[in-house]
């Protein structure tokens, strides 16, 4: 029956001193970080039976960082999912501890949303917020921001005097994606309908312009119609879709560049304008995997849901780290594209 490893077999595992070992075990936080993980590294790899004491002693030493999220209606499935993503982001976060508040919105009212970006903003040390530009919105903001607390924006970016940081795609290259598809796709050139959720959602502006802008360079002979607003709402979004099937005879597709992708699916399906009709739309769930299956959608533009977690986490620590006068952290995340094909 071998022996247990001891402490000095650990510090050569290691490659440190055993006065290092104590250290990590009894004052971790006097030991550099890389020294530490290579402690645990070796009582992990040799059996070490004091390897849950070491693992606690890191553990407790690590900084913690309050962060806070403000999410849109959890009932939604891209949020919910969006949610729980985050929340495993903050539960592996390696290099500090996480303290994750996160809340959803079911109130998008632009002083509902202000009030709890102001609440929020007291109670952490850097926050993330998805929310439409309103002049109340960025006043709040501000007032975070001048408390002290980084806001970095998700998904639609937002302004106020002070530089909001962001995370999320480039939108313009979103829009000019989504009419390549089209350009590529259509049997010939003809009518496309537009529906927009909500113009104050600037991602939204910046998906229609790129999508402009593509057929103002190549798309000679396509007839875009003017958006449609759908209010982010499913039964709203069906309605706007049946009329344009209906009273446009030469509709060839339709762009969701906003919320009601699932109403303007169960449209397509109710009206079946045929197999050559184009729809793209945004983010892959339950129902625009359907879509994709059977054919009313034709193509899904999606956030990577894990990476774009990890990556607000990452965001949010790092701007509570850097100096005010740094400027605000803004990363463009690569979108994933889904088709029949591949979902």
């Amino acid at each position: 029956m071998g022996t247990r490893p001891t402490i000095r077999d650990l510090a050569n595992a290691a490659g440190v001193s055993v006065s290092t070992v104590n250290r990590v075990i009894n004052q971790p936080e006097s030991v550099r970080k890389p020294t530490r993980d290579r402690v645990l590294h070796a009582a992990e790899t040799i059996g070490f039976y004091g390897l849950g004491s070491i693992e606690n002693a890191i553990k407790k030493s690590r900084e913690t960082h309050r962060l806070g999220v403000l999410l849109q209606q959890a009932d939604r499935v891209f949020y919910s999912n969006l949610g729980k993503a985050l929340e495993e982001a903050a539960r592996v976060y390696h290099d500090a501890g996480i303290d994750l508040q996160l809340e959803y919105l079911s109130d998008l009212s632009p002083e509902t949303v202000a009030a709890r970006i102001r609440s929020l903003g007291t109670q952490c040390d850097s926050m993330a917020v998805v929310a439409a530009e309103h002049p109340r919105v960025s006043e709040a903001i501000d007032f975070v921001q001048d408390r002290g607390t980084p806001v970095t924006a998700m998904i639609a970016p937002l302004s106020a005097k002070s530089d909001v940081g962001f995370v999320g795609w480039n939108n313009w290259k979103v829009g000019r994606t989504a009419a390549w598809g089209f350009h590529k796709m259509c049997k010939g050139p003809s009518e496309i309908g537009i529906l927009v959720g909500n113009p104050r959602y600037r991602n939204q502006e910046l998906n229609e312009i790129g999508f402009r802008s593509y057929f103002r360079e190549y798309g000679s002979g396509f007839k875009l119609l003017e958006p449609r607003l759908t209010l982010e709402s499913l039964a709203i979004a069906k309605e706007i879709t049946l009329e344009l099937l209906h009273e446009n005879p030469n509709l060839g597709g339709l762009f969701v560049s906003g919320g009601g992708i699932t109403g303007a699916i169960e449209a397509i399906r109710e009206f079946n304008p045929g197999p050559d009709f184009v729809t793209i739309g945004y983010e892959l769930f339950a129902a625009t995997r359907e879509g994709l299956i059977d054919g009313a959608l034709t193509m899904a533009i999606c956030h990577p849901i894990d990476a774009f977690a990890r990556q607000t986490i990452s965001n949010l620590v790092a701007a509570k780290k850097q100096h005010s006068d740094a400027g605000a952290i803004t990363t463009y995340l690569n979108f994933e594209i889904y088709t029949s094909q591949n979902v």
